[in-house]
């Protein structure tokens, strides 16, 4: 009894010290403290809804930081719990909570992050490689390797749907309505405008096989079953983060992720709005004022009346709209990039795609006479906060990505084509363009070659891929630049996934040689790369790892007649198992857990160090950041869903601590409403702070 009072009375005193902007507590269960476990405090008495969450230490106690005065709801969210009642408060009082024991392992399970359910999907076994078609076992002949159908599922599925989420997992009444389970989802991959983008990832692995196993997977879920693994709860530094959230956007939008600063310059536009891409989904570009706490919107304009629309997409019906189609989107903005002016960059569709210039293709560039281009299904343009202003500038060449190089005194912006359709790499000469506003003479793109003659230059008898960046990334120690292109299963042809350095020369479209390089075996597929200020490059895979590759580390020639297969570098290689289950029967060196992109931290604006590579690890709800050789996992709780593409770190105030540093991100999936909150959720915006313990103000 006097060990009780004693804690009492600490839990009391703690609690009373709570500041006029802090909410403090501890959180106690059937058993005492309660540790590792999220407190979520939310508002609507902002201009737009608010939300801040932080973890309990080994005593359970609590204290969110910095809160706007307001009226709170406030709870309790953790594994092996089922979600507290929600309780009022506002900062300044004291407020101790009590944590609710899952009365059951399923109900436990409702907030296991999506990987945790959709590991439970059965991969085909590797016997049933390669595939024999419609006539044998219903896997497409195209797929050659079991390794081609987890790259599929991740980065042809996973990658714009949180497979493991609540309305993945079960089937909705509606398609239900269709038969059996297989009807079912023949239809739900059917519904919404994305249904041609699910049809061709489907018909690559075998339309009925596929559907086969999805149906058995909802099936067995529906049946009771459970995941075989557990997650562990938040430790050590993990413990330490601070998410506060703000909606933005409309809930019939998604993003695909967001920017905050200038990649290299990371206290540009410091206590500034936080500008969004909205790809398929709208028009309207999201902003953000997180001081303000006020979310509004800009029309992204287009140059060409014919510009096609979302809205015409092919569309079934719906179980969340209907028939009516929620998005669109013009302009298809899916990438947006900050500048060391503050100003915003997009890549993004202004025109149709066939509605070329001639000099794209008639040789009067350089790069038109070495690599024709007859369409570009996007461009670019640029939004200048000052002047609420708009530049479009028509690119001949394909742009997903994009990203400057902040040594070349050019300041030459670099962009990817995303599929490898077009095969060529493009850049805008900036310098150039805001000079002479010539978009025809300030652009260019090359070709990805090979030096397989290995005479070190570039010739008729080197070899051309058709591999094109997807992810890109000018180096940071010299003059070269990095890309990642998509293989296997995504790229619909028979190649690798390759991390890519090109080398441009004195006259790129036509002097640029390219080293390709493919993950060691056990490893495959890349998707998304970044690179710290020490040269190293990192890039997530779909086996289930982050993997590290210097080229410092090569011991060989990196050309020659071999140079095309990517393989003469191993020993650049090193690969860390991202946490979580393995798909049953898989190699468990691997993981089921999925990133569609990954972001250095070159300056420390989170918190773990200089060169922290931090991965969007979808799979798991979470950041997953290598420190060390170590894996630090950041799980963002709520709303259940978390799934992000993207993000980047500012300084508001490098004297301020942790305080003037963040990491930013935003949602992800294009699926919002699957997620926690259903039709009624909005896209959010994400700030995570990192604090020298969780009882940090």
């Amino acid at each position: 009894m006097k060990s009780r009072g004693m804690f009492g009375l600490s839990v009391m005193l703690f609690a009373i010290g709570a500041s006029a902007a802090e909410i403090r507590g501890v959180v106690t269960g059937p058993k005492g403290p309660e540790a590792g476990v999220w407190v979520i405090a939310e508002t609507t008495d902002l201009p737009t809804k608010f939300a801040k969450v932080v973890v309990t230490d080994d005593r359970g106690r609590y204290l969110i930081p910095e809160l706007p005065q307001a009226n709170y709801s406030v709870w309790v969210r953790g594994y092996g719990l089922v979600d507290s009642k929600k309780v009022k408060s506002a900062p300044g009082k004291p407020l101790n909570l009590k944590a609710v024991a899952a009365p059951s392992a399923k109900a436990a399970a409702e907030y296991y992050p999506g990987m945790y359910w959709y590991s439970l999907l059965k991969i085909p076994d590797k016997s049933e490689f390669p595939g024999t078609g419609d006539k044998g076992n219903g896997i497409s002949e195209n797929m050659k390797t079991q390794e081609q159908w987890v790259d599929t599922v991740k980065n042809a599925c996973q990658s714009c749907h949180a497979l493991g989420s609540k309305g993945i997992r079960t089937v909705p009444k509606l398609f239900q309505e269709s038969g059996n389970s297989f009807q079912a989802w023949a239809r739900r991959t059917q519904a919404g405008q994305a249904m041609t983008n699910m049809a061709t990832g489907l018909g690559y692995m075998g339309l009925e096989a596929a559907l086969k196993r999805f149906a058995d997977w909802t099936d067995r879920i529906a049946g009771g079953e459970l995941p075989l693994e557990k997650p562990e709860r938040p430790q050590g530094i993990e413990r330490n983060v601070v998410i506060t959230m703000w909606d933005w956007s409309t809930n019939k939008a998604y993003l695909h992720d967001s920017i905050a600063t200038d990649k290299d310059h990371p206290t540009v536009n410091a206590n500034g709005k936080i500008y969004g891409a909205t790809e398929e989904s709208t028009d309207m570009v999201p902003v953000l004022d997180p001081v303000k706490h006020i979310a509004t919107q800009i029309r992204h304009p287009y140059r060409d009346p014919e510009t096609p629309s979302s809205a015409s997409l092919p569309k079934g019906v719906s179980a969340y709209w209907g028939n009516e189609p929620p998005w669109d989107s013009h302009t298809s903005i899916h990438n947006p990039m900050m500048d060391r002016e503050g100003r915003v960059w997009f890549t993004s569709r202004i025109r149709p795609a066939a509605a070329q210039p001639a000099y794209c293709s008639d040789g009067s560039l350089p790069s038109s006479k070495v690599a024709p281009l007859k369409e570009s299904p996007r461009q670019l343009s640029m939004y200048d906060p000052k002047t609420n202003k708009w530049t479009l500038i028509s690119t001949c060449f394909p742009t997903h990505h994009l990203y400057f190089a902040s040594r070349d005194p050019n300041y030459t912006l670099w962009t990817s084509a995303g599929g490898p359709g077009s095969g060529v790499v493009g850049w805008l000469n900036t310098k150039k363009y805001f000079e002479t506003g010539d978009e025809a003479a300030s652009q260019g793109w090359t070709p990805i070659v090979v030096d397989s003659n290995g005479n070190g230059v570039r010739d008729d008898s080197d070899t051309r891929l058709r591999a094109a960046f997807y992810g890109v990334t000018p180096s940071t120690v010299d003059d070269s630049v990095w890309g990642q292109s998509m293989g296997i299963g995504f790229a619909r042809m028979h190649q690798p996934g390759y991390l890519m350095r090109i080398v441009p020369g004195p006259n790129p479209a036509e002097t640029a040689l390219t080293e390709v390089y493919v993950p060691p075996e056990g490893a495959y597929s890349p998707r998304g790369i970044d690179m710290g200020t020490d040269g190293v490059v990192w890039t997530p895979l779909a086996s289930g790892h982050i993997a590290s590759f210097d080229r410092r580390k090569c011991k060989g020639p990196l050309n020659g007649p071999e140079a095309a297969s990517g393989k003469l570098c191993p020993e650049g290689w090193t690969l860390y198992r991202m946490t979580g289950p393995q798909f049953k029967g898989l190699d468990p060196s691997g993981s089921a857990n999925h990133a569609y992109y990954i972001w250095v931290d070159r300056y420390n604006t989170f918190g773990l160090g200089a060169n922290v590579p931090i991965a969007q690890t979808n799979g798991s709800e979470s950041l997953m950041a290598v420190v060390d050789g170590k894996i630090i996992d950041f799980r963002v709780p709520y709303p259940l869903g978390f799934f992000t593409k993207n993000v980047d770190g500012r300084i508001d105030d490098a004297q301020a601590g942790w305080k003037g540093r963040a990491m930013w991100t935003t949602s992800g999936t294009r699926t919002n409403f699957h997620n926690e909150g259903g039709t009624d959720n909005r896209p959010k915006v994400y700030k995570l702070q990192l604090r020298p313990d969780p009882l940090a103000r």
